[in-house]
């Protein structure tokens, strides 16, 4: 079944190694940003037991094999089948796709 099926996991945002808040409460907790932050694909057509991409070492910025938005969707999209450069829609007038004018395919972590 993963042959054929692309599970991507992952939040909205990353979060810091910092804390926000005093740390001695329970409302406390991590910062979030957007500078960093892990996921991780499986089946579909991509690679199994790899690491793709590092962060600083406090886990704050990525600087290794950094992969934007626009490139894991246009890397979801390719193996599900769909050009991205392709997939458009108007609106207002311009016509608009999912990654924009940028987004490449991350080929390294294909199988």
């Amino acid at each position: 079944m993963l042959d054929e099926t692309l599970v991507v996991w992952g939040g909205e945002f990353g979060r810091t190694p910092m804390a926000q808040g005093d740390v001695s409460t329970p409302k406390a907790g991590r910062d979030h940003h957007i500078r960093g932050f892990s996921m991780w694909m499986a089946g579909g057509g991509i690679k199994g037991g790899i690491s793709h991409g590092e962060t600083d070492e406090l886990g704050y910025y990525a600087v290794k094999d950094i992969v934007h938005v626009h490139d894991l969707h246009a890397t979801m999209l390719h193996q599900l089948g769909v050009d991205h450069e392709r997939l458009t829609y108007r609106y207002q007038g311009r016509d608009f796709r999912l990654t924009d004018v940028a987004g490449k395919v991350v080929n390294q972590i294909l199988a």
